[in-house]
């Protein structure tokens, strides 16, 4: 990508997604997993999901090790959904295999991963369109964090520099319901 096509993705889509329906819910949406396969979100109805943009080459990436340990631990409360996305300076330009060989190896990913997405810009995937509309953050860096509560339509956003383990995130996992939005 070059510079000027770096800075006028930075200017596109400042503003909130006017063509997202109010009643829509997180359940609405379908994603292709790492190997293909396309999954509906309705399949995780009911639960928590913890919705992380992630990235193979990126300071932050010892994250994987956290998101693992978080679906060991709490995999009852919340369901951790990684979508590597090559938005922040290219840090993940492999290929959906490579990423899913990276991760296995690295960090011994069991958690679902999808293929890789635009998180950000005109090209951005239509689930995270809607996740910036529910919150009005878009992904500040790699590993940004978005809890969708058991509604499918509440949700919290978490910026990158805070670990899946840290207590602000792990408290709103554990906590019954969503009746602290």
């Amino acid at each position: 990508m070059s510079l000027g096509a770096f800075l006028s993705d930075k200017l596109k889509n400042n503003k909130k997604s006017s063509t997202i329906p109010d009643e829509s819910t997180v359940y609405d949406f379908t994603a292709r997993a790492l190997d293909g396969t396309e999954i509906h979100l309705n399949r995780y109805r009911g639960k928590k999901l913890l919705i992380v943009n992630t990235a193979s080459r990126c300071g932050k990436t010892p994250q994987y090790a956290q998101l693992q340990k978080l679906h060991e631990q709490y995999g009852k409360q919340v369901v951790i959904l990684g979508f590597p996305a090559n938005n922040f300076l290219w840090q993940e330009p492999d290929s959906n295999k490579e990423i899913a060989a990276f991760c296995e190896r690295n960090y011994g990913v069991t958690f679902q991963m999808f293929e890789k997405i635009s998180v950000k810009g005109s090209n951005r995937h239509p689930l995270y369109s809607w996740l910036h509309a529910k919150t009005g953050h878009k992904p500040d860096w790699n590993f940004a964090k978005y809890l969708v509560y058991e509604d499918g339509k509440t949700v919290k956003f978490f910026k990158s520099g805070v670990q899946p383990l840290d207590e602000p995130l792990l408290r709103e996992i554990l906590t019954a319901g969503s009746s602290h939005r």
